[in-house]
């Protein structure tokens, strides 16, 4: 009887354990904002142009790796490998990570599509391409790592004015190029976010072009509905995507300063963070609730993509006033 005490107070103890190791692992991370800004501000005059994006995405993929238990979306063993919030949230980091790290890599620091790529960055991009549950050899985090010092590299060149071949362009073409990949991004959150309630959708694919053609036919209305099992995956890997979102479009306001405020767009971007910013704001509920849209029980999803939607239809509106003259 005593040793089916003691057993049972241990198993206890250790399941406690392992919950308050699992709760302290799936905190996210503070957001950066104010550092980023401060690490431009110690350059006083000296800050250059590219330096706040690409700070901006070395400390995001740094914080990716060195959050409160690291990265977690490759771990095999307990209780890491029973939790599925935070590697939900890291790939939603990472996809913003990769539109970025590609846009730097083939627009951001080209002049034109005759002009060589970046050594640097050509080594940085597809390294961030490796699948992120990789844990062997090699695994996704040594591959990121690897590429965080090449973005160093770039960075350190692109401060260096005896070292001109390391260069960020900030022309309203090539920040409209990544914004129109990131409305794609923000779009499929919105819309795999909603289906949380279930939704009968009709097919627009193929809407607005008479002649537009696609390989195979599709239904003319679906039924859309995310899995229970799926909704809190769904619901923070959007949550991550803003997370990274938010200060890239931070430091796209530092390094874009001249171009938005010719374009007088500035406060469109404004606009976009203050949206991105309400998708941070504390989750009071212990799990994602999945109430019906006017029910009883609040819907998270239907929450975060109603944010995301706004963000996105902001986001487009400033691809627009890019656009214009």
């Amino acid at each position: 009887m005593f040793n089916a005490r003691v057993l049972a107070a241990a198993a206890a103890a250790a399941l406690l354990v392992l919950y308050i190791v699992g709760w302290w692992a799936s905190r996210e991370p503070d957001l950066l904002v104010d550092d980023i800004a401060h690490s431009r501000q110690q350059l006083g005059d000296s800050a250059i142009i590219g330096y706040s994006t690409t700070t901006a995405l070395i400390r995001v993929s740094e914080t990716l790796l060195d959050k409160n238990a690291g990265y977690l979306a490759n771990d095999v063993i307990p209780p890491f490998v029973l939790l599925d919030n935070m590697p939900a949230w890291e790939l939603g980091v990472l996809e913003m990570t990769r539109d970025l790290a590609l846009a730097l890599r083939k627009d951001l620091s080209r002049s034109q599509s005759q002009s060589t790529e970046n050594p640097y960055l050509k080594i940085a991009q597809p390294k961030f391409n490796i699948d992120h549950r990789s844990w062997a050899i090699p695994s996704a985090e040594s591959e990121y790592r690897k590429a965080i010092e090449q973005l160093y590299l770039y960075r350190t060149e692109l401060m260096d004015p005896q070292r001109p071949d390391s260069q960020f362009y900030a022309r309203a073409d090539n920040l409209r190029d990544w914004l129109k990949a990131v409305e794609k991004r923000l779009g499929s959150y919105s819309q795999r976010l909603s289906a949380s309630v279930g939704q009968d959708r009709l097919n627009t694919d193929l809407a607005n072009d008479a002649s537009a053609r696609q390989s195979t036919d599709t239904p003319a209305h679906r039924r859309i509905k995310t899995s229970w099992w799926k909704l809190d995956d769904e619901f923070y890997e959007a949550r991550g995507a803003c997370w990274a979102l938010l200060h890239f479009l931070t430091a796209v306001e530092a390094d874009f300063a001249d171009v938005l405020v010719r374009k007088n767009a500035m406060v469109s971007l404004r606009q976009i963070i203050r949206e991105l910013e309400a998708t941070q704001q504390p989750i009071w509920s212990p799990m994602v609730l999945n109430g019906s849209g006017f029910g009883l029980m609040a819907n998270h999803s239907l929450v975060m993509a109603n944010y995301i939607s706004r963000a996105n239809a902001a986001l487009i509106d400033l691809s627009e006033l890019l656009t214009q003259g």
